[in-house]
C-alpha cells in the first residue's frame, strides 16, 4: 500500500491528521521503517487519515528503554501496534556468522512488535482527560498543556488499590485495601513539554475522528 502525504498546516476540526502516519513514523524515529512495514501489512491497502504515535523513554539503573505505540484509524478498523527492543544476554539467541570468521557473533539487540486490527464498531469505551494551562484565560483556540487518552474494545480493565477508610479520622485500625477497575486497553498520555503542542493537537483530532466513526459503525 502506499502511506499517503498530507501537507503540514493547521489542524483543522474534522481534516486528516497534520502529518501522515509515514511522516508520524519517521519523526518519532524509532525503527521507523520496521514500524511502517508492520503497519502497512496490518492496514492492508487501507489508508490511514488520523493516527497518534507515542513514544516513551524510561531510565532502569543505567540502561535506557524506548518504546513506542502507534495508533492509525483508517476507515473501519484501529491499528494498534507496539514496539520495544531489548539486548540479547550472551546465552540468548543465535549465532551469526560474519563471513568466514571461525568466530561468529551474536545479534546484541531484538526488537518485539505486535499489532492488532480492532473494527471500529467494537470501541466499547473511549475517554478523553484534557489539561488546561490558565483556565480563566481559556479561548477554544489555545493548545492544550496534556491530554490522556483511554480506549477499551476487549473489557481489559486495571485495579487501583488504595486503603480503605471508615471516615473516623482518629480511626488506626487496618480496614483492608480498597479500589477501582479502570477500563483500559491503551492508555497514553501526551504532554505539550515532553512532545509539542502539535503531538497533543494530533492525539485530540484522532479522538475526534474515532468518536464520528465509532456512531457511523455502530452496530
Amino acid at each position: 500500500m502506499t502511506l499517503s502525504q498530507h501537507g503540514s498546516g493547521e489542524h483543522r476540526r474534522g481534516a486528516a491528521s497534520t502529518y501522515s502516519l509515514k511522516e508520524a513514523v519517521e519523526r518519532g524515529g524509532f525503527y521507523p521503517s520496521l514500524v511502517l512495514h508492520t503497519l502497512s501489512e496490518a492496514l492492508d491497502e487501507r489508508e490511514a487519515s488520523h493516527q497518534i504515535v507515542h513514544v516513551d523513554t524510561h531510565f532502569d539503573m543505567e540502561e535506557v528503554h524506548r518504546h513506542i505505540t502507534v495508533l492509525a484509524l483508517a476507515e473501519d478498523v484501529i491499528v494498534v501496534a507496539h514496539l520495544d527492543d531489548h539486548d540479547l544476554e550472551d546465552d540468548d539467541g543465535p549465532a551469526f556468522s560474519h563471513g568466514d570468521s571461525p568466530h561468529p557473533r551474536r545479534a546484541d539487540t531484538v526488537a518485539r512488535i505486535s499489532t492488532e486490527v480492532v473494527p471500529v464498531s467494537r470501541i466499547r469505551s473511549l475517554i478523553l482527560s484534557e489539561v488546561h494551562r490558565s483556565p480563566e484565560n481559556f479561548t477554544p483556540d489555545r493548545s492544550l498543556a496534556e491530554v490522556s487518552l483511554n480506549l477499551t474494545w476487549t473489557g481489559g480493565a486495571r485495579f487501583d488499590t488504595y486503603p480503605a477508610e471508615c471516615g473516623n479520622p482518629e480511626c488506626v485500625a487496618d480496614h483492608g485495601d480498597t479500589g477501582n477497575w479502570v477500563p483500559e486497553d491503551i492508555a497514553l498520555r501526551i504532554a505539550a513539554t515532553a512532545e509539542g503542542d502539535t503531538a497533543v493537537d494530533e492525539a485530540r483530532g484522532f479522538v475526534r475522528a474515532l468518536r464520528r466513526a465509532s456512531i457511523k459503525h455502530a452496530r
